[in-house]
């Protein structure tokens, strides 16, 4: 009888419109299966994964594979997504964890590329490769006790706060709720209902329309840096940014006149706005702000930026990924940082405030947690 080769299936429609990857083992079925389906355009794409548990059932997987191209993600949902260099890295959120034997879920992303598109190939589940390796075997594992894990370690050269010291209801000591230019409908309160670590969070409720302005401000958490500011904080909302433009953080530039360096949103996405001249990053053009992300709502999102005083760079990413429309790298990019730097810009940061500030419609309700501020990357 003749031996019966391996066979690998994957099929792409003429576009690119659909990348199916099911390998097939000679002896016995993959321990997994991935359905890759992308939808292209220049410079971008976004893409659709299936993921298909042949093995034995698990509580949470991770989906691994490297970008054989020069893909960069901007952005996912149903997973957790971190790159670094080609490799990529998908985690199961706490919803979507469990797959029985023939089980499947599905997540998605939104990336960029340069030169191609390629697919990838190396797909592994929890460590297993799906490209025809059969499901291990089953062995007897003792589960330990769950050991908390903290909200964060703070590095010895950052300032952390993640609220535990509060009190519920008004904030106190290092935090000071302020009403910048007017007060409106917006209230700010400590929260020990919802946290991302420990039992404590900030609670901010954003009114709409203009004037419903209220931060929480901190004038010690960047007290480790005069030079290079790296600033992390966990945020969940629970509606999605609106068209209008609104600002969530605000960080005081003693070298730009005392006014505001911004983070927020407009046209649904992440931005940056410079109060002194309105600059945004990423300039608001359907390319610019394709190239920035929404900030998903009803989940944890870790937010990290880096603002450097000494040439002006900055880069932000969300889930520990760089988000290509907030990066401004000090040479002008068109749709990104061009308007940026139609002046020089040095800025001397004093302050951080966390809260809502609208311009024009859109209300949203949001809890900040876990802050870490200092002259290095602190990390998710």
């Amino acid at each position: 009888m003749p031996l019966i080769p391996r066979i690998s299936a994957a099929v792409l429609l003429a576009g690119g419109a659909l990348i199916v990857v099911h390998p097939q083992a000679a002896s016995a079925a993959p321990a997994c299966a991935v359905d890759y389906t992308v939808n292209q355009w220049a410079g971008g794409f976004t893409a659709d994964v299936k993921i298909t548990n042949n093995a034995a059932p698990i509580t949470s997987w991770t989906l691994t594979w490297t970008f054989p191209g020069d893909q960069r993600i901007t952005s996912a949902w149903n997973a957790t997504v971190t790159q670094a260099g080609g490799a990529v890295t998908a985690s199961s959120l706490s919803w979507n964890g469990p797959l029985g034997t023939g089980g499947s879920t599905a997540f998605g992303f939104q990336g960029t590329y340069v030169a191609a598109n390629p697919k990838p190939t190396d797909f592994a589940l929890n460590g297993v490769s799906c490209n025809g390796d059969a499901p291990p075997t089953p062995t007897p594992t003792v589960t330990p006790t769950p050991t908390p894990t903290p909200s964060g370690v703070c590095p010895a050269t950052a300032v952390c706060d993640g609220f535990e010291g509060q009190a519920a209801g008004v904030p106190q000591g290092a935090w000071t709720v302020t009403y910048p230019d007017c007060s409106g409908a917006g209230t700010a309160t400590v929260d020990k209902t919802v946290a991302h670590g420990g039992g404590t969070s900030l609670r901010v409720n954003g009114a709409a329309g203009y004037c419903n302005h209220v931060f929480v401000r901190n004038t010690t958490t960047l007290a480790k840096t005069t030079t290079v500011w790296y600033v992390r904080y966990w945020v969940r909302h629970t509606t999605a940014l609106p068209i209008a433009h609104i600002t969530a953080v605000a960080l005081q530039d003693a070298a730009d006149g005392n006014k505001d360096l911004r983070f927020g949103g407009q046209n649904a996405a992440l931005q940056w706005n410079r109060a002194s001249d309105d600059a945004t990053l990423p300039e608001q053009s359907p390319a610019g702000v394709a190239l920035s992300a929404p900030l998903p709502i009803g989940t944890w999102n870790c937010i990290e930026f880096k603002v450097d005083g000494v040439n002006g760079t900055m880069e932000t990413w969300l889930n520990g990924t760089s988000v290509p429309g907030l990066v401004e790298d000090g040479v002008a990019t068109h749709d990104i940082d061009s308007q940026w730097l139609n002046r020089t810009w040095r800025p001397r940061l004093v302050d951080l405030r966390l809260g809502w500030e609208s311009y024009g419609e859109g209300a949203d309700t949001l809890w900040y947690d876990d802050v870490a501020a200092g002259p290095t990357r602190n990390g998710c």
